[in-house]
């Protein structure tokens, strides 16, 4: 984060507007797939944000709740802020033909293809940094503060409002020529830049999402309640997974895609150009079984730098445990489980004896 004082009083409009295509051009270099820029008024988002919060839809993330208005005020983050630069970046990393074959595969793992590779915290806040500092060396210093997650931001509110797409039913952010499969990352700025005009939405009366939800927890247009989300279900959520929800989750151990595998707009998605998002340890084509015999030393080493991090290592165990559990009964798996069904862990334990107990049921039919 760079506090510096504002350049505003010596940059013209004309030079503004130069630095704003000057960024743009910059972003691309880095590897961002579009630069977007817009001002800091979030009103309308806090509001959608207070009405989710209201519902308690958010669940066990109490985070989303404990910063406040926070969220909306780019201000309580960097003083002076008037812009923020809201950039994108893909990372599907294979055809959806290999990401449909992974899934509908009940004995192999379903990893979101966002957490396959390396943490993309790490890489946007690094690329983000570098065109800050792209900026600082062509003006001097200004005052910027990098933002991926690491700081209460309504990001997806930012992007539509910069022009990099609309929010669509399923709540993750669209773009006609670029569909859903991309980061988002963000720089606020006391430059006052030049604004763009926020995306339209395209959705029209397009369900698809909420219909493919496995457990319908798109309640309505533009409505998520993650307490039946299965990307929460498996990262988020810490303990026990509601039993109703189980055999639902199928083989998805980390995160859910199918919303975003439904959805037309994604026909005109582009495979991530970035090395670091590529599959790292065969997460792409591993057995549930395989990933179940990790040990927590093999578990740590495999996901160093890596999203799978947030489960943590018993999230993991229990997320596999249920995919166990719906996987097809051969001896592999059962011999899996029967072996793991005293696990140290009481969460883990449990969802084990759930999984032992499906398979029970399918052997009695």
């Amino acid at each position: 984060m760079n506090t510096a004082p504002p350049l505003s009083a010596s940059l013209t409009a004309s030079q503004l507007a130069r630095l704003a295509d000057t960024i743009k051009a910059l972003g691309v270099t880095l590897g961002f797939q579009q630069i977007g820029i817009t001002d800091t008024d979030l009103t309308a988002a806090q509001s959608r944000l207070d009405a989710w919060l209201d519902r308690k839809h958010h669940g066990e993330m109490t985070y989303m709740a404990r910063h406040g208005r926070k969220r909306s005020e780019p201000s309580a983050l960097l003083p002076d802020a008037r812009r923020v630069i809201s950039a994108r970046m893909d990372y599907f990393p294979e055809p959806d033909v290999d990401t449909l074959e992974a899934l509908t595969d009940p004995a192999r793992a379903y990893v979101a293809r966002y957490a396959l590779g390396r943490d993309y915290h790490k890489v946007l806040r690094k690329r983000l940094r570098r065109l800050a500092a792209e900026v600082e060396q062509r003006i001097g210093p200004f005052g910027y503060r990098v933002c991926v997650d690491s700081a209460p931001v309504l990001e997806k509110a930012i992007a539509a409002k910069a022009g990099l797409g609309w929010i669509g039913k399923h709540t993750n952010v669209l773009n006609k020529s670029a569909g859903s499969w991309f980061f988002l990352g963000e720089i606020l700025t006391d430059l006052p830049l030049p604004t763009d005009s926020p995306a339209t939405n395209h959705c029209g009366s397009c369900r698809a999402c909420i219909d493919a939800c496995p457990t319908g927890a798109i309640v309505g247009p533009y409505q998520l309640d993650a307490r039946r989300c299965i990307s929460y279900l498996t990262i988020e959520l810490r303990g026990s997974i509601p039993v109703e929800f189980r055999a639902a989750i199928g083989n998805r151990i980390f995160g859910c895609d199918d919303c975003q595998l439904v959805c037309p707009w994604n026909k005109f998605a582009q495979l991530t150009r970035e090395t670091d998002f590529e599959p790292r340890h065969g997460l792409d084509s591993a057995t549930l079984v395989q990933l179940f015999e990790w040990t927590e030393a093999q578990w740590a080493a495999a996901t160093e730098g890596s999203a799978l991090r947030r489960a943590g290592y018993e999230g993991w165990r229990r997320n596999l445990a249920v995919a166990l559990g719906n996987a097809p009964s051969d001896p592999e798996v059962l011999r899996a489980l029967t072996r793991w069904q005293n696990d140290p862990s009481d969460v883990v334990r449990e969802h084990v004896g759930w999984a032992l107990a499906q398979h029970g049921e399918h052997r009695a039919k």
